[in-house]
């Protein structure tokens, strides 16, 4: 049984995330809080295995309490938060300061947005679970919502993009692609991978689960620590050495080819493995139009978004490579992968980068 507490200023939302966790059979909410002193003493008393946390807050903002938390008592914390869209660089430091996942803070909608939100949360409190031990390292490096809900089909990536046959995949003379899934972790993890790569690396196309309007802010700072140039994806962006494009929050992207060059699709459509953007459908699109061209690259991530769509580019000749275990902050997405046999190679994040360049080369 996971143990959570939830903090937040808004009693609306603490009654709508006690309402979406109390259905999972292995979710106890065993507090909740409006504000970050009263929370701090619950933490000593309960000790909550995952912490939701939102950023403004009376007394001491979310940011400031998760640095104190970090320093003293380093608990897997899930910020969840309406701020995003406007303070997105506040969910950039609360990933520096340790925070296993980022996501938004519920709101009154459509059944399907409720639904969409309830099973984004769930899984991010179980990834932050998975990823407790940890935490201390990550840390270091850096109103009517209370009806039951019904979850929907997990959809694949048929929905978006049709499984191509073998007739139809290229593998022309087009240069080295690479296509990239993460998800809990990734941030980091990307970081560390992008920062590794050269001016002159092969073109990239990357999906991180994240929300709407935190990864241009994601990319961009990215951008400014590394070699290559890093931006969010836009319909239509060509793929071009030396670059790599961040899938946008909410929409999924695809790659194309059109004669030798490529570019990507970005577009909408329903969850997929339950993630919009997701990374099946990236890697189903890299199988059908760059085929051997392409290289295909899961990260740490909870759950088994991508597992099958490296799958069909392990299939169709494309070079394939799994984080490991020790290198994860959870081990999902890579292990659902490995399970498949769908990875070429199981290596460290120190050694993937190192490892798509000699391949390019």
């Amino acid at each position: 049984m996971i143990k959570v507490m939830i903090i937040d200023d808004s009693a609306v939302v603490r009654e709508t995330l006690t309402t979406i966790l109390s259905q999972e059979k292995d979710f106890e909410v065993i507090a909740t809080a409006g504000d970050p002193l009263i929370a701090q003493r619950k933490i000593e008393a309960l000790e909550p295995d995952v912490i939701t946390l939102d950023i403004e807050m009376p007394n001491m903002d979310g940011i400031t309490f998760l640095r104190h938390l970090m320093n003293t008592k380093p608990i897997p914390v899930v910020i969840c938060s309406s701020m995003l869209e406007i303070g997105s660089n506040n969910a950039i430091n609360a990933l520096q300061l340790g925070a296993v996942d980022v996501i938004k803070k519920p709101k009154m909608g459509t059944k399907r947005f409720l639904e969409e939100s309830s099973i984004r949360i769930c899984d991010a409190i179980r990834g932050a679970y998975l990823a407790k031990h940890k935490v201390k390292k990550l840390a270091q490096n850096l109103n009517d919502f209370c009806k039951p809900i019904d979850i929907q089909p997990k959809l694949n990536a048929d929905v978006i993009i049709e499984k191509s046959n073998p007739a139809q995949v290229f593998n022309g003379t087009t240069e080295k692609i690479v296509v990239v899934g993460a998800s809990t972790g990734g941030t980091d993890a990307l970081r560390i991978f992008l920062e590794m790569m050269p001016a002159d690396a092969p073109g990239m196309v990357i999906v991180q689960h994240m929300p709407e309007n935190f990864t241009r802010s994601f990319a961009e700072r990215l951008d400014s620590l590394c070699k290559i140039h890093v931006k969010e994806a836009a319909n239509n962006d060509f793929v071009i050495q030396g670059q790599a494009l961040i899938a946008p929050g909410n929409k999924h992207t695809l790659l194309k080819r059109s004669n030798s060059q490529y570019f990507v699709e970005v577009r909408d459509g329903p969850l997929v493995s339950r993630h919009r953007p997701s990374v099946d459908v990236l890697f189903r699109s890299a199988s059908r139009y760059a085929g051997k061209n392409a290289i295909g690259i899961i990260m740490t991530g909870m759950g088994d978004d991508g597992a099958k769509g490296m799958l069909e580019m392990h299939e169709v000749g494309s070079f394939t490579i799994a984080q490991d275990e020790k290198s994860c902050v959870v081990f999902g997405m890579p292990a659902e992968a490995i399970k498949l046999n769908a990875a070429d190679k199981i290596l460290s994040l120190e050694k993937i980068a190192e490892e798509v360049i000699r391949h390019c080369r």
